[in-house]
This record gives C-alpha cells, structure tokens and sequence, in this order.
C-alpha cells in the first residue's frame, strides 16, 4: 500500500520521537560512556564504503557517499550514527532499501528500530563531507580524525572498540596524487580528475582511518623485501639528499625490532607515509599512511644529534603504535595513554642500537622528566589514566603526564618485575588481543602472572594517582665521624597520603671514588642498611641512575660543583634536582642561575648542554627580577659568545647559540646576531640553515634591531619552498614594530579559520607575548582567555593547551597573574577540563609570585 510522503514524514516525526525519548540516557552531544557501550553490544561486522569527490577549489563542498553494512544484534533501540555536523550536510538516507526522512540531533543520525531488522543491515548515505577535519588547503589536504573527528567528516561508530573495515574511493585533481591506508586496487582518468579506489582495508577504529591528497611529490623503497612509498613536499635539495636514506631505513629497522621483541609479524597490508608541511602533531599512526610534520623528518647537514635521534624517536613511536595501538587498541579513550605510553617506551628501545654513540640513559632522562615535571608538579596534574564519560573530552587527557610521565612509570615497572618477565608480559597481550581491544586491566592479569609483585597494587599509585614525592633524607654519625644511620623519606607534594614504590641508587661521593648503593623504596621510609659504617661523604648525589621520580635533597652550599660530576646522567639530574628545588622554593633562582651558567660554559655534552639551556632561558625570563636580569644579562652574553668561539662540538654549537640569540638583546649582543645573520661574521664550526636565519631575523625584530623591516623582507625573499614563504608571511604581522598591527592580527584570531594553522598561530602568539613585549601585549590576555573555550571546540587536542603557553604562559607579572585570577572569579562554570590546563600553562606564572617577592 503506497502512502503519501506527508502521511509517511509525520509517522516517521512520530516514531521516531518514541524512540529517542525511551533513550533520552544514551544521547547527548558528543559520544557518552552508556552510548558506546550499548552500540559495542549492539553491532559487529561493520565496513564503511566511502567515495570522495574532491573538487579543484577548497572552498567548494566534497560531495561524499557512505555504503553502511552492519550487523545488528539488538533492534530494541534505534540505531545511532555520529554525525558532528549541521544537519544539511545529510542529503539523503535510504536503509535496508527504503529511503527515509532524515533525523538528526546532538550530533547523530537517528535511524528508528521500525526499519533495522536483526542480523545484517545496509545503510546508505549521500552526505558533504565535514571540513573541520579536513585540514584543507589550496593544493593539499589530509585528513587527522583522532580521538572522536571521524564523526565530523562522515557518519559512523566512532568509538574504539568498535573496529571496521573500510573501501574507499577518492575522485581527485589530475595532478594531485592520494594515499590511504588500503593499497591501490585501480586508478582511472576522469576528464580533469583521477579516481583512486582501494582495496578493502585492515581492521581499524575510526580515529585511524586516513588519506592524505594534494599536490605532493613521491618516492619508494624496498627494504629487506618490505616495500614503502612516501609523500612529501619539501624541496630543498640538500634536505632530501641527506634525509631520504635515513628516513626509509629508520621506518624498517623500527619494524624489525618490533617483529621480534612482540614476536608478531607486521600487522598490516602496507605500511606508507606523508609529510605535511603545516602537521598540527610531530606524528599520526594511521593504519598504512602515517603523516609527519615534515620539518621534524627532513634535516639538512646542519641538524644536530638531538635532532636526528628526535627524528628517529618519532619514527619509531609511530611505528610502534603499528602493534600498540593499531593492532591492540583500548576499549575507550581513558586508556588513550597505554598506545602513547608503549610507543615512546619502544621508541627509546628501537633508537639504542641506531644511535650507538648516544648516552641513551641520558636521553631518556632529558626526553621526559623535564616535561613530566612540568605538569606533576602544578595544580592542574592529573593521574595517568583518567575518567571520560564523553568522548568530545577525550583532547583533554593528552600532554606530558600520559608522553612523559607514563614511560618513567613504565620502566620503573620493567626494572621491578625484570626486563625478560616484562616482555613475555607484553607478548601474550599483543597475542591475545591483536585486532582487538584492551584496557589496562587487561594488562595488569597478565603482568601479575608473570611476577610475584603485585602488580594491580603497585600501579594504584603510579597510574590511578596524580603527583609526585617529595624527598627527604635524616642522616646521623657516630663520634669516628661514620654514618651511624641513614633514612630516607618520601611525602606526596599534594599532602595526599600516596607512597611511591620506586628504585634508584644514591651515589656517596668520596675523594677517590663514588660508592653506589641501590635504593628500593617500597614505603614512606627506608633505611640504607648498606651505608652503615661508611665514612661520612664529601657529598651525596640523589637519584645518580636518573630512574627515581620525585624532588630530592640537594646539597645548596655546594651546586657549583654539579658540574664536577662525571656521570653524565648523575650530572644531568642534579641540574634537573637543582631546577625543581627552586620552583619549591629551596634555592634562590638567582644561585641557579649562576649554577647552570657555570656548568653551560664548561659542559660538552650535547644533551646536557640543551637541558641547560631549557633552564637558564625559564629562569632568565620568569623567575629573576629585572634588577636581577640587568646585573647577569651582560655576564651571560659574554660568556657565551666566547664559548662559541671555542673548538666544541657542532651539535654543542648550535644549541649554544640558539640560547645566545634568546638573550641578544642588549645593542652589543645585538649587533652580534646581526653579523651572523647576515654572514658578516661566520663562527667556526657553527653549521646554520635556512630556517636558523628565520628564526634569527625574527629574533632581531623583536628586539627592535633598526634594520628589522630590512631584516625581515630579506628572509622572505631567500625562503624557497612556498610552504614556508606562506608560514613566514603569517608570521610577519605578530612581529611587526607597529602596534596597531599587532592589534589586527590579535584581532584576527578571533576568527575560526585564521586559526587553522596551529603550529603558526602558537609561535605567532609567543612572538606577541615575548617577555620584551609583555607591556603592551598583556592588554591581549583577557581576549586570549575568553576565547579558550572556543579554542577547544575548533583545534586539535594539543592547541587549547599550547594557545595558553604561548600567551599568558609567557608571562611571569603580577598583572598578569592578577588577570588570571579575575578571570576565574569571574567564570565560576569555567570548564574544569580547560582550567586544569589553564593551571598547568600558569605554574611558573603563580610561583613567580612568591619567587619573586622573596628575591625583592
């Protein structure tokens, strides 16, 4: 019987308003908790059949199709699609062969019960593909759907316990060239487009599916009978030269050690790569088309070591995430940090054999306790699994805790089970779980069953509470001057009662020799057993294997002689130890100041030498006074300029010469970056690029060099590859000398689309809010903070955060410390997920306070 469409519309409105109201509790914006658990029940064997028209102009819709096939185990209740886009993008709807009105609302496509039917279901949808993520430009685009965009760009089930296959077609420009994460079955000329179908793709959840297209350049290798291809747009000759040979082999050698540490096979058809010029991550492991920032992957001859092994690092956590991750996901975004925990902690393990002449003790205590440290330590911590009840929070969860903390918990847990018992662990999770999905307690089963310790009560403290320990230390000598007794304490910086089970070792420093004694603190205290009847020390170095976490005693009458150390990462802690006991308030920023000063002028470590430099430029610019910058300023220049002059190192050079344009804004100084910048002066040894000239113009014109338009327009003219030239070009306005200018670009920001380039908008804003600047510029930070919100909602997970660093995280005043406080007063609904990152990017703003007026 035929019913009129009216008739058909209004019994639709009808049904379909029953049914969203008897599940009022599964729908709400975003993807709920309760949702994607009564979806993970209700569906299984799920592909996506996707089409892309991709048209010429980016400002012109991508006309998409959607070929839905699903299995339903429940039709009690509606079906429920995510679709975070405004309903007129849906253009029509037809399942199970029935075309039907369409009902969306809180972000999803609601298709009634009355026509799903038990077991397998089709669902198709003409739909414009969403632009949010996207990531459109004139001649490129590239898609970057985690944790929960892949709703923004088609309808789905985008949870990841709900993994699916996809087949994809893409209709693109002829000269534009498109990866994906199937291989290519079949390319076909359509007038002035391409057609790229895929192959039917591996299992994947939704945030890795990917393709990248655009005007992109293409090379392949075949490795030890393992076939790439890479997509990329740099040009400069000398760049690719030195870059592509280490880039395939890393990519390969990555892969072979994984193969055999998980002892399971590579997981996928194929495994490419791109390279984005403006990528908003270092990296993104999507099933068969990772995508790099490509200034991170190609270096010239001028990179230093850290910057080769960063690269290396970053090519083996994507690669990692292959089997962390890809393989075996986490069943919600809560345990978003396992895939990210496992990938760095692999990462360090696949670059020991490639970078035989690195210290990579040393850089794994260089890569991750500065930035673990910097967030534990501030009221806006967290521990490093969280709570989500809703996936549109997931952005939320990432930053250093779960990057940089979580891989410190991880190897204080393979030292305490033991290296072999850890990884039978690990196998029989990637073996048991593979093309699945697994949580942390998951994990915790099979570790137990590997050790005697328990595991599930060792990892309460580590990953389900925030903070870190606070060290003390009571030490008594008998009348020969021997240690009669020797205790070790530790209290929660937070004054929780959480004890954190942790090996070190302690180093106790004689004239002839520094006896070790190996530290396993298992409660609030300990006795060192081992140190009784010794002979008192001249001085003891805390956490000497740089394994323990926490703030440990420091000797104050006796920093200068950290540099003395010859343990490179004893050395390199007790600068770290030095740091964070200012921050607490034990030592006077300026005697740390003068500490790593003297240690940076003598030190020929390159990693130690950046970790110095990281220190002294934080407490330059936020922790001394301006009385107390007048009187070291001159001091610091000097002594660093003629450091360059000496025979070091080029790695040792460059990074201590990117601490002396920080700080070379005195006319002398000054006129001495002019030189080098323009070639009037050349330093021995001191290999400089295309890129370091950029960043020393920019440099000079925040310091109000008087050539500084000259400077500038100079740059722009000798930049070669026209990505760069449209970075440099929005740049320009944040350093301009015309205030007003500046009051336009701030201006601008307010728009959406001004805000798309990420990366560019973060160093633009520290431009704006260069310490130099700071008064005139904190008028901008009531409109930086009002617009966080929205900041949040428009950017990708790391952008709220690093929008406040780069703006009032700049800043180390009582003014601007004041208008934070009115700001939160002021917005008592502020999202606590936005104020934990607000009280992470304000930490040295708040502790400057007292800092200071002590110092004053």
């Amino acid at each position: 019987m035929k019913i009129s469409s009216c008739l058909l519309c209004f019994a639709l409105v009808i049904f379909s308003c029953q049914s969203v109201k008897r599940s009022a509790l599964l729908l709400e914006n975003g993807i709920a908790k309760e949702l994607a658990v009564f979806r993970k029940n209700q569906v299984s064997e799920v592909s996506y059949g996707l089409s892309f028209a991709i048209p010429e102009k980016k400002e012109s819709p991508i006309l998409s199709e959607l070929i839905l096939k699903v299995k339903l185990n429940d039709v009690s209740e509606p079906l429920y699609l995510d679709f975070n886009e405004k309903k007129q993008n849906l253009k029509n709807l037809i399942v199970n062969g029935r075309e039907i009105a369409i009902l969306h609302e809180k972000e999803h496509l609601i298709i009634p019960k009355e026509y799903l039917i038990k077991g397998q279901n089709i669902v198709e949808i003409d739909f414009v593909a969403g632009d949010l993520s996207l990531n459109r430009n004139d001649d490129f685009l590239y898609t970057l759907l985690v944790p929960d965009r892949a709703s923004t760009l088609f309808p789905c089930f985008d949870q990841p316990d709900i993994k699916a296959t996809y087949t994809l077609s893409i209709t693109a420009p002829k000269d534009w060239s498109v990866l994906a994460g199937a291989p290519l079955s079949q390319k076909t000329e359509k007038g002035e487009f391409n057609e790229y179908q895929f192959e039917k793709s591996d299992l994947m959840s939704t945030y890795l599916f990917s393709f990248v297209a655009g005007k992109f350049k293409s090379v392949s290798q075949n490795i030890d009978n393992f076939p790439m291809t890479l997509l990329y747009r740099e040009n400069n000759p000398e760049k690719l030269e030195e870059s592509m040979e280490p880039i395939f082999s890393l990519h390969r050698q990555s892969i072979s050690f994984l193969e055999k540490y998980t002892q399971y096979p590579f997981p996928f058809k194929k495994m490419d790569f791109a390279t984005i010029p403006v990528f908003q991550y270092g990296g993104m492991e999507h099933v068969g088309a990772i995508q790099y920032r490509e200034s991170t992957l190609f270096l010239d001859n001028a990179a230093t070591n850290s910057e080769k092994l960063n690269r290396g690092k970053l090519i083996a956590h994507e690669t990692a995430h292959m089997w962390f991750g890809d393989l075996v996901t986490m069943k919600w975004f809560n345990d978003v940090w396992m895939k990210e925990v496992f990938a760095n902690f692999m990462a360090d393990k696949i670059m020991n054999p490639a970078f035989p002449g690195i210290n990579h003790d040393l850089q794994f205590l260089t890569a991750h306790y500065p930035s673990a440290y910097g967030e534990d330590r501030t009221k806006g911590t967290h521990p490093i699994r969280q709570n989500l009840a809703n996936l549109k929070d997931a952005g939320s969860l990432y930053g250093s805790i779960i990057y940089n903390k979580a891989p410190i918990m991880m190897r204080q847990l393979e030292a305490t089970m033991g290296v072999e018992a850890f990884q039978r662990g690990i196998q029989k999770y990637i073996h048991k779980y593979a093309n699945a999905n697994a949580d942390w307690e998951n994990l915790v089963a099979i570790f137990d069953k590997e050790t005697p310790v328990d595991i599930k009560k060792w990892s309460d403290v580590w990953v389900n509470q925030s903070g870190r320990a606070l060290f003390t230390d009571q030490i008594a000598y008998d009348g020969a001057g021997a240690i009669k007794s020797f205790v070790i304490r530790q209290q929660a910086e937070d004054s929780s009662l959480s004890v954190w089970p942790q090996i070190f070792e302690i180093g106790l420093v004689y004239p002839d020799e520094t006896k070790l004694i190996k530290i396993d603190m298992n409660g609030r205290f300990t006795e060192v057993k081992e140190a009784t009847g010794l002979p008192k020390p001249i001085s003891i170095i805390y956490n000497y294997n740089g394994y323990g976490y926490g703030v440990f005693p420091i000797d104050i009458d006796n920093l200068d002689k950290i540099l003395e150390i010859k343990d490179e990462v004893a050395r390199a802690y007790s600068y770290m130890n030095l740091y964070e006991n200012t921050l607490i308030g034990k030592i006077a920023p300026i005697k740390a100041f003068e500490s790593c000063l003297k240690g940076i002028v003598q030190e020929e470590n390159e990693l130690v030498v950046k970790l110095l430099s990281g220190q002294l430029n934080a407490l330059f610019w936020k922790f001394l006074t301006e009385k107390q910058q007048l009187g070291i300023q001159k001091q610091q220049e000097t002594m660093l300029y003629k450091r360059l002059q000496e025979d070091l190192p080029a790695n040792v050079k460059k990074n201590l010469f990117a601490l002396f344009a920080d700080i070379a804004y005195s006319e002398t100084a000054m006129e001495k970056l002019y030189q080098v910048w323009n070639k009037e002066v050349v330093i021995a040894n001191l290999k400089l690029n295309e890129d370091d000239y950029a960043n020393m113009a920019m440099n000079l014109a925040i310091y109000k060099h008087k050539k500084s338009a000259e400077i500038l327009k100079k740059t722009r003219d000798l930049i070669s590859n026209s990505d760069k030239q449209k970075r440099f070009d929005f740049l320009r306005p944040s350093l301009s000398e015309d205030e007003l200018v500046r009051d336009a670009f701030m201006e601008s920001l307010k728009q959406e689309k001004n805000r798309e380039k990420e990366s560019w908008v973060q160093l633009a804003l520290a431009n704006i809010h260069h310490p130099l600047r700071q008064q005139r510029s904190k008028k901008y930070l009531r409109e930086c903070l009002d617009l966080i919100e929205e900041v949040q909602l428009t950017g990708d997970i790391f952008f709220p955060k690093g929008w406040l660093v780069n703006s009032v995280g700049k800043y180390s005043s009582s003014d601007a410390f004041e208008i934070v406080n009115d700001f939160l007063k002021e917005n008592p609904k502020f999202s606590p997920i936005l104020k934990r990152k607000l009280l992470q990017a304000t930490d040295d703003l708040s502790r400057a306070q007292e800092i200071k007026k002590e110092a004053e």
